[in-house]
C-alpha cells in the first residue's frame, strides 16, 4: 500500500501568484531558497493568495499589498512600512513585532490577529476590522481608527494616541492603555483621557483602563 506524504512534507505555495511580473519573480525565486526573508520592498503584490505563508522578518516597505489574501500569514517581524494595504485580509495573521510606520490599513481585516509589540506610526487604519484582535505591547501614535471596529479586541500597556468617532465600535474592547484619544466630531476634534476616556469607552459597551502617566513600564 502507497503511503500519502504528510502536509509537513509539502513545502508551502502560494496560491496565486501576484499579477505584477516582477514581484511574481520575485516570490517565485524566493520559494527556491526560503532561507532568507523575502525581499518585496516596493513590488505590487496584487493579486497574490499568500494565506497561511511565512513570511518572517519579511522587507516589504513600500510594497503594494492591497487586497492581498494574507489570512493566518506569519509576518513577524515583518517591515511593512508605507505599504498599501487597503482591503488586505489579515485575518488570524501574526504581526507580532511587526513594523507597519505610514502604511495604508484602509477597510483591512485585521480579525483574530497578533499584534504584540507591534508598531504603528502616522497609520491610516479607518474603516479596518480588528475584532478579538491582541494589541499588547504594541504604539499606536498617530492612528486613524474612524469607523473601525475593535469589537472585542484586547489591550494591554499600549501608547494609544489614535483618533476614534461615534463610528468606531469599541463593544467588548479590553485591558490597558496609555492615552489621550482624539475623538472626532461634527463640530470638531477633542482629546479625552483618564477616567473621562476610560467613562467614553464605558459608554460604548469597553472596558479600558486607562494608565496615568507615572505608572507607564519601561
Amino acid at each position: 500500500m502507497t503511503e500519502t506524504p504528510s502536509s509537513a512534507s509539502v513545502p508551502w505555495q502560494p496560491a496565486a501568484l501576484p499579477a505584477d511580473p516582477a514581484a511574481a519573480r520575485q516570490l517565485r525565486e524566493w520559494l527556491d531558497d526560503t532561507s532568507y526573508a523575502l525581499y518585496g520592498v516596493g513590488h505590487d503584490f496584487r493579486g497574490a493568495g499568500l494565506t497561511n505563508g511565512d513570511f518572517s522578518g519579511a522587507w516589504l516597505i513600500g510594497a503594494v499589498l492591497t487586497g492581498v489574501e494574507l489570512g493566518s500569514a506569519c509576518l513577524y517581524r515583518a517591515d511593512l512600512s508605507e505599504a498599501d494595504l487597503t482591503g488586505t485580509n489579515l485575518v488570524g495573521a501574526d504581526l507580532v513585532r511587526a513594523k507597519l510606520d505610514r502604511a495604508v490599513l484602509r477597510s483591512a481585516r485585521l480579525d483574530g490577529a497578533d499584534m504584540v509589540k507591534a508598531s504603528l506610526h502616522d497609520v491610516d487604519a479607518s474603516g479596518a476590522s480588528l475584532r478579538g484582535t491582541r494589541i499588547m505591547g504594541a504604539s499606536l501614535y498617530d492612528v486613524d481608527l474612524r469607523g473601525s471596529d475593535l469589537t472585542d479586541a484586547v489591550l494591554f500597556h499600549n501608547t494609544f494616541k489614535v483618533t476614534v468617532d461615534e463610528t468606531t465600535l469599541v463593544r467588548g474592547l479590553t485591558g490597558t492603555a496609555f492615552g489621550p484619544v482624539t475623538v472626532a466630531g461634527d463640530e470638531g476634534s477633542r482629546e479625552v483621557g483618564g477616567a473621562d476616556l476610560e467613562a467614553w469607552f464605558a459608554a460604548r459597551g469597553g472596558e479600558v483602563q486607562v494608565i496615568p502617566p507615572q505608572r507607564r513600564v519601561q
